[in-house]
C-alpha cells in the first residue's frame, strides 16, 4: 500500500516543481519517447526530470484519477458511505457510446459506491464514474464543475474536464505538471492509494449480472509480464488515437518517493513481434534512473557536534558543546560527495564580545548554522537554510568561582574601593576609640582599687591605735 504523504500547503505552480535538481554529477536522463514526461519527489515536489510539463494534452483515461479522488474525499468528509448501495441509472449511460470502455453496470442494477470506485478506476467503467458523479453531487455536470474547481484549489491552472471518464473531447486537457498535482494529492489518501494499489479485482454477483472479474491497466503490476516493476505501487494507463498513450505512476525504494508522469508516448514492434507500449517502458526507465541516481541525504543531524562556546563559571567546565536544534535532510544526486557542504557557524557570545554566564539549560539558544555548497554546473553557492545551536547539555553554576568573580568584580570599581578604604579607616578609627576608651577605662579603674586599698589601710590602723 502507498504511504500517506504529508502535504504541506496548497500546491501552486510558482511554488512546486520550481525546485530542480540540477544535473550535476546524476548521470541525465535521455531521449524520453514521450511528448510531455516528468519524474518528481512525491514528498517534497523536487522535479529530478522534466520534459514539456506544461504543453496541454488530451487528459483521457487519467480522468478517472479525478473521479475516485472527489469519491475518496467525500467518505473521508462523511458526506457518502463506501458501503452504501448505489443504483444504476439510465442517465450514467447518457455520453457513452460502444467505443467507451465500461464494465456493463445496467440501469437499476445495484452496486456498493467502494465496488464502483474499483470498477471505475481498476475496471475502466465509464457508466461507474457518471454514476460516482450522480451520487457525489447530484448530477454529472455538477460533479464536472466540481472536479475543475478542485484541479484549480491544487494548483492545475492548465487542466479542464468535460467529462468523468476520460472519452476524448477537445476542450478537455491536462499537462504533465498539473497530472502531477492531482496524483499526489490522491496517492495522499489511503483509500485511493488502497485502490490504486489493486492489480485485480472481483465485484460479487447481483441479481442482474454474474461476478466481474477485471485487471488494471498498470500492467507495472503483473508480477509475470515484461513491465513488472516491484516499486511501483499505483499507477493509471491510459491509450487513445488522440492522446496516445500516457501513464501516471507513483513507486517507492529505500525511503525515495517518486512519481512519474508519461503523456503521449506510443507503442512499437519489436524485432520479436512483441509490442513495446512505451508509456509502461518509459516509465519503468524515469523510476530506475531516479532510484539509482538520487536519494535523501542527512546533511546535518541534531546529534552532531557543530561548536564550542566559552562559558564562565561553569561547573568542571569552560565551554558548553553547540548542536544543532534540527536537522537538514536533503534530496541529492548520489555523487555529490559530503565534503561540498561548507558549514558557517556563528557563535552570539563570541560575536557580541560579552561573556557566557553558567549557568546554562540545555537547548538554550547559543548560535546558528549555515550550510551551503557550491554548484559548478550553475556557478554559484547554493543556501540549505540556516539552523539554530542549542546547548547540548546543561552546564551548572561553579558556587566558589562565582564568589570569587563578584569579589574581583567588586574589586575592580574605583569607586567601590573608594568606599572599601573609607569603610576601613572608620573601623580602625574606631576601633582606636575602643582601645583609647579601654585604656582610660583600666587607668580608672587602677586608682579606685588604689583608693580603697588604702582607705581599708587606714581604717585598719585606727582600729589597732584604739585597742
Amino acid at each position: 500500500m502507498v504511504k500517506k504523504i504529508a502535504i504541506f500547503a496548497v500546491l501552486i505552480p510558482a511554488i512546486l516543481l520550481c525546485s530542480y535538481i540540477p544535473a550535476i554529477a546524476a548521470a541525465p536522463f535521455e531521449d524520453i519517447v514521450a511528448s510531455s514526461a516528468l519524474l518528481a519527489e512525491a514528498d517534497s515536489g523536487m522535479l529530478l526530470f522534466e520534459h514539456n510539463i506544461r504543453t496541454l494534452h488530451p487528459a483521457d483515461a487519467l480522468t478517472r484519477v479525478m473521479t475516485v479522488l472527489l469519491a475518496v474525499n467525500a467518505i473521508e468528509n462523511d458526506s457518502v458511505s463506501a458501503d452504501e448501495l448505489i443504483e444504476m441509472t439510465e442517465t450514467a449511460w447518457f455520453d457513452l457510446d460502444e467505443n467507451t470502455p465500461t464494465r456493463n453496470i445496467n440501469p437499476g442494477e445495484e452496486m456498493p459506491l467502494i465496488d464502483l470506485l474499483y470498477c471505475a478506476y481498476v475496471g475502466a467503467a465509464s457508466e461507474a464514474c457518471n454514476m460516482i458523479a450522480e451520487h457525489i453531487d447530484g448530477s454529472v455536470d455538477a460533479f464536472v464543475r466540481h472536479m475543475n474547481d478542485y484541479a484549480y484549489e491544487l494548483g492545475c491552472v492548465s487542466t479542464r474536464f468535460t467529462n468523468t471518464h476520460g472519452r476524448f473531447n477537445e476542450n478537455q486537457y491536462t499537462t504533465a505538471q498539473d497530472m502531477f498535482f492531482i496524483f499526489r494529492e490522491a496517492v495522499g489518501k489511503e483509500l485511493f492509494a488502497e485502490i490504486a494499489s489493486v492489480y485485480r479485482y472481483s465485484v460479487e454477483a447481483t441479481e442482474e449480472s454474474p461476478q466481474r472479474n477485471f485487471s488494471s491497466s498498470n500492467l507495472l503490476f503483473n508480477s509475470n509480464g515484461k513491465y513488472f516493476y516491484r516499486n511501483c505501487t499505483a499507477g493509471m494507463a491510459s491509450s487513445t488515437n488522440e492522446g496516445g498513450y500516457s501513464f501516471v505512476a507513483y513507486a517507492e525504494s529505500e525511503g525515495l518517493s517518486l512519481i512519474s508522469v508519461v503523456l503521449g508516448s506510443d507503442s512499437i514492434v519489436l524485432e520479436d513481434e512483441s509490442v513495446d507500449m512505451r508509456n509502461l517502458s518509459e516509465t519503468r526507465r524515469l523510476f530506475e534512473w531516479g532510484f539509482s541516481e538520487f536519494s535523501w541525504r542527512t546533511i546535518l543531524s541534531t546529534t552532531d557536534l557543530a561548536g564550542k562556546a566559552p562559558i564562565v563559571n561553569g561547573a568542571g567546565a569552560d565551554f558548553v558543546n553547540l548542536r544543532p536544534e534540527t536537522e537538514i535532510r536533503l534530496l541529492l544526486a548520489n555523487d555529490i560527495p559530503d565534503k561540498a557542504f561548507k558549514p558557517t557557524v556563528i557563535i552570539y557570545s563570541i560575536v557580541s564580545g560579552e561573556a557566557l554566564v553558567a549557568p546554562i539549560e540545555a537547548g538554550t539558544e547559543l548560535g546558528e548554522i549555515t550550510i551551503t555548497r557550491f554548484d559548478p554546473v550553475e556557478n554559484k553557492t547554493i543556501d540549505y537554510g540556516t539552523i539554530k545551536l542549542v546547548a547540548n547539555t546543561s552546564i551548572e553554576l561553579h558556587k566558589l568561582e562565582f564568589v570569587r568573580m563578584q569579589m574581583m568584580s567588586i574589586f575592580s570599581s574605583s569607586a567601590a574601593r573608594t568606599v572599601i578604604v573609607v569603610l576601613i579607616i572608620i573601623v580602625v578609627a574606631y576601633l582606636a576609640l575602643v582601645i583609647r576608651y579601654n585604656v582610660i577605662r583600666r587607668k580608672r579603674m587602677r586608682r579606685i582599687a588604689d583608693a580603697k586599698r588604702k582607705l581599708a589601710q587606714e581604717r585598719q590602723s585606727s582600729s589597732n591605735a584604739d585597742d
